[in-house]
């Protein structure tokens, strides 16, 4: 149950009822009494970290998200989406500023005017400067993925060194001796972009443990660079049969060029990764994924901001994601030779 639950079952708007509980603004006698008694009926009470967070300066969020260039991934958008729903159940508000660094005016001027009382933070870096300069500030934040020293810090990601690794030995398994990885654009990998170095760990950890090949192909967050990846897979080693990939905007390009090139999903090639199911459901045939739990993600990373804004000195919490391999359609047998 939260504040907007209340404020439609008594007829008033949600800042009315945020009036009504927190006393910084006069609400008629009548009015009160209407929204004390839906409270009453519905057995609400505030958790001591809301009431702390509506004590502070804002009740708003920032969430920095990536520079929208082209557009945001569908999991990027996910994330987004379950930030803002996580955050309307705490009848607080949501302020997103796109910023690569530090330096970025967007994030000079969130976490430099105080326009917020704590930042979740997308798309983090091995090493990061904004995740830096906010702890250098006080300011309390949460990340969306970690740094490469994350004991310091408060964050939720996903594990893709082993989900890379765990798709890795399911192509194994299936007789697949010769594998790809479609990671992340050469632009990301060199920034030091998380994921991208520990999909690449568990790929390779997997390849060289079951003593099969891989290769490692960068490629950019669109449909034209996963076509171009695809073919360049083909020209330079055709001996591979499968793929695994952690870029789940390429997907389409990614299909349309192995329709192209006449390979037969999973008879003649399979494919398997870590995506939004929305991705995964989009394959033709669906395809074997990880599906990210972005909803519980976002609520996770809300809570954990609520929380250090109300006890900023309590131990930094996390938490690790590893979501099952859904086994799906587009993973089979190694092909035979011809």
């Amino acid at each position: 149950m939260n504040i907007g639950e209340i404020a439609r079952r008594s007829g008033v708007s949600r800042s009315t009822v945020s009036y009504a509980l927190s006393g910084k603004r006069s609400v008629s006698e009548a009015t009160r009494q209407r929204i004390q008694s839906v409270i009453d009926e519905l057995g609400y009470r505030p958790n001591a970290a809301a009431r702390a967070l509506k004590e502070g300066r804002t009740r708003t969020l920032g969430l920095v998200v990536p520079p929208v260039r082209d557009r945001l991934t569908f999991m990027q958008l996910d994330f987004v989406a379950s930030v803002m729903a996580a955050a309307d159940r705490a009848d607080l508000d949501v302020l997103l500023s796109p910023a690569a660094d530090d330096h970025d005016r967007s994030f000079e001027r969130i976490v430099g005017g105080r326009r917020v009382d704590g930042v979740i933070l997308m798309e983090v870096r091995l090493k990061d400067p904004r995740v830096e300069r906010l702890r250098d500030m006080g300011l309390p934040f949460v990340t969306i993925g970690r740094t490469a020293r994350p004991q310091d810090t408060c964050w939720v990601d996903v594990d893709y060194a082993s989900l890379a690794e765990r798709c890795a030995n399911h192509l194994v398994d299936l007789g697949h001796r010769h594998l790809a990885l479609v990671n992340r654009s050469a632009e990301l990998v060199a920034s030091g972009y998380g994921p991208a170095h520990r999909a690449r760990e568990g790929f390779n950890e997997a390849v060289a443990r079951r003593g099969v090949e891989g290769f490692e192909f960068c490629c950019a967050d669109n449909a034209a660079a996963g076509e171009s990846c695809v073919q360049e897979i083909l020209r330079t080693h055709p001996e591979v049969t499968a793929a695994v990939t952690v870029n789940e905007a390429a997907l389409p390009g990614v299909q349309r060029a192995l329709d192209r090139a006449g390979l037969e999903i999973p008879a003649r090639f399979s494919v398997a990764g870590v995506a939004a199911r929305y991705w995964a459901e989009q394959f033709h045939p669906e395809l074997t994924a990880a599906d990210v739990p972005a909803a519980d993600m976002g609520a996770a990373a809300v809570e954990f901001l609520i929380g250090r804004i109300a006890e900023p000195d309590s131990p930094p919490p996390h938490h690790l994601f590893t979501p099952p391999i859904s086994l799906r359609n587009s993973t089979g047998p190694a092909p035979t030779p011809r």
